[in-house]
């Protein structure tokens, strides 16, 4: 019995060079290799399928600079800014989620239902009524939004602290107060800005070009490296705030930076697309029941915001009747879902 291995639950990959050392979850690593592996071709499947219908080879060699012309213009100024942007995206809206899940440690603490994406609407929203702003402008005014929403909640729900569940209810009355008003705008405005900004606020990647997605993914990847790097006293603060504070984490300090985190990835998103709702509801979860982790990753969350939000932009391009704005996918998608996480959580509590 002495030579027994002990089997610890899960195995994990240990890297080492020199001093340092990295350790990762096998089904993890295994899980988001298979995701990338997916969301790669996914994007070749959407690159390939349109009006002008593309070989793989035709696409393949477009990307490497062997095809020129036609086929050029297509795969790489037509298509692959809208697959880009889908996936970059859909990677911020995960981690967005994954930030507050695991912040809030409660499954339903996505920032569409607690008001924080509409809050970033209705700042984008005045932005273009009022002085018809152009990108940056509509990333400062949705940023404005989310953060004032995001202060308006936080104050509203502090009785001695901040509970994840009287947090989520009264967002979800602030979201419906900036849903009546994100509507009386629109009714208020000429009809053409009513009509463009109800079209995109829908959450729609139509017209997307390289310039929003260099400008949206170089803020998303900053946000991404100061997520990552919060990771560890965020999964603290899934075990509460005395035990976190126990461990030496900031709790407030720390909270109010997730916060801001997760409202920027949001907002950016928004400025670019409009909001797309539910992917960051759904991927943080759908990740961590194929990781079988005990609790919220960024990564693999991630990863599952980015093929979400391809997937369902490919079904709205290609499989409705119609094309439709891929916000409207997202919503049946997550609806479903939502329903679903409602029932199966009233259940638990009786």
């Amino acid at each position: 019995m002495s030579g027994a291995r002990v089997d610890f639950g899960r195995r994990v990959l240990v890297l080492r060079r020199r001093r340092i050392a990295v350790r990762l979850d096998r089904r993890s690593a295994v899980v988001c290799a298979l995701l990338t592996l997916a969301a790669a071709g996914t994007a070749v499947l959407a690159l390939t399928t349109g009006s002008y219908h593309l070989g793989t080879g035709q696409v393949l060699a477009a990307l490497t600079g062997g095809e020129t012309g036609l086929v050029h213009d297509i795969v790489v100024e037509w298509r692959l800014p809208r697959v880009a942007a889908a996936l970059i995206f859909g990677a911020a809206l995960g981690v967005s989620g994954a930030v507050f899940q695991s912040m809030l440690r409660n499954p339903l603490a996505d920032p569409g239902i607690i008001g924080f994406s509409q809050g970033s609407y209705t700042g984008a929203l005045l932005v273009i009524l009022i002085i018809d702003g152009g990108y940056w402008q509509l990333v400062g005014g949705a940023l404005a939004g989310g953060m004032a929403t995001a202060l308006a909640v936080y104050v509203l729900a502090y009785r001695r602290g901040v509970q994840g569940f009287r947090l989520i209810v009264v967002g979800i009355g602030v979201s419906a107060v900036l849903e009546s008003l994100n509507v009386w705008l629109i009714l208020q405005a000429e009809l053409e800005q009513a009509m463009a900004a109800a079209a995109w606020g829908a959450g729609s990647l139509n017209g997307v070009s390289w310039d929003q997605v260099a400008t949206g993914g170089a803020c998303i990847t900053v946000l991404l490296l100061v997520a990552g790097a919060a990771s560890r006293p965020m999964r603290q603060l899934e075990l509460g705030d005395d035990a976190a504070a126990a461990q030496g984490v900031p709790v407030s300090s720390t909270r109010l930076g997730l916060i801001v985190v997760g409202v920027a990835l949001t907002a950016t998103v928004t400025a670019a697309s409009g909001p797309i709702a539910f992917i960051s509801l759904l991927a943080p979860q759908i990740a961590r029941r194929l990781a079988r982790t005990a609790g919220i990753t960024l990564v693999p969350a991630a990863l599952t915001g980015a093929l979400l939000c391809l997937v369902a932009d490919y079904i709205a391009q290609h499989v409705a009747p119609t094309p439709l704005p891929v916000g409207v996918v997202t919503v049946i998608l997550g609806g479903g879902y939502l329903g679903r996480l409602l029932f199966t959580e009233a259940r638990r509590r009786l």
